[in-house]
């Protein structure tokens, strides 16, 4: 609960993109979230998993271990790799042709977004194959102001083992983490409002809660808006994943593409459980 002097309980949390909770780790107070990204992901199988992640998982060791393991990555890059987010800038950009471009209304705003893929040989992120940019267009029909976002990726998958709509949903599909697990949470079990303090019973309740999400989502029991996602379907292959914006209608991807035999997303993010 939010009370004065209280302690939170910090959980790191893996989640695939059908909205069930797969993995969950406690983070040691003195410590922070990105050493817990190995831990967590050793009780599962990650082979031929893609593995989305903030940014503060985007990490040489993490990246490695993947590759040991056999697992994929999209790998979001920001200020904490400066080297390697100034390699991405200067690519030329405006040399490469656009891969998938979508447009949505809904929520009081307009968005467009147009990604770009290319495969450079030198990037320096380990197993890093071909390199992204995701552009974002975004206008707010209420005041009509528009605003520009650059977002620059790195991934192990090779060029042609999936298509452009196929990486966009990808990039997309990580933040359902926030909207399907941590804001449910928050809303429908009032999560911050608990009272449950003692020893590890926060980290229990948070595994219950989990728990009966992923139950609802196998089962497509409504649990709090935004709607839930349909049923999901197995995870194996490729399987396509719908956008957040529920005004949104993702076509059939009927692009060419290369299978990575067995591939599905996982995503991590960590939510805090205050005591």
């Amino acid at each position: 609960s939010r009370t004065a002097g209280g302690t939170a309980v910090w959980l790191l949390a893996a989640m695939d993109h059908a909205g069930t909770v797969l993995a969950q780790r406690q983070i040691d107070t003195k410590s922070y979230e990105t050493p817990a990204f190995i831990p967590l992901l050793d009780g599962l199988d990650p082979e031929n998993a893609v593995v989305t992640a903030d940014a503060a998982h985007t990490q040489h060791a993490n990246a490695l271990w993947l590759r040991e393991h056999g697992a994929h990555y999209i790998a979001v890059v920001k200020g904490n790799h400066p080297g390697l987010l100034k390699q991405l800038k200067k690519l030329p950009w405006a040399d490469v042709a656009l891969d998938h471009k979508e447009r949505t209304r809904g929520r009081g705003r307009l968005e467009v977004r147009h990604l770009k893929t290319t495969a450079f040989r030198h990037l320096n992120y380990p197993g890093a194959r071909q390199a992204l940019r995701v552009m974002r267009w975004r206008k707010d029909l209420t005041s009509g102001k528009t605003t520009i976002e650059r977002l620059y990726f790195v991934t192990g998958l090779p060029p042609g083992a999936a298509s452009g709509a196929r990486i966009a949903a990808w990039i997309r599909g990580h933040w359902r983490i926030e909207n399907q697990l941590h804001h449910v949470r928050d809303t429908t079990f009032a999560e911050d409002a608990s009272t449950i303090r003692a020893d590890r019973l926060p980290r229990v309740m948070a595994s219950l809660r989990n728990l009966a999400i992923s139950v609802c989502r196998r089962t497509a029991v409504p649990t709090s808006p935004p709607p839930p996602c349909p049923p999901p379907g197995p995870l194996s292959g490729h399987t396509r994943m719908d956008m957040i914006n529920p005004d949104s209608r993702a076509q059939p991807d009927r692009s060419p593409t290369r299978k990575v035999p067995g591939v599905q997303p996982l995503s991590f993010f960590q939510p805090p459980v205050e005591m």
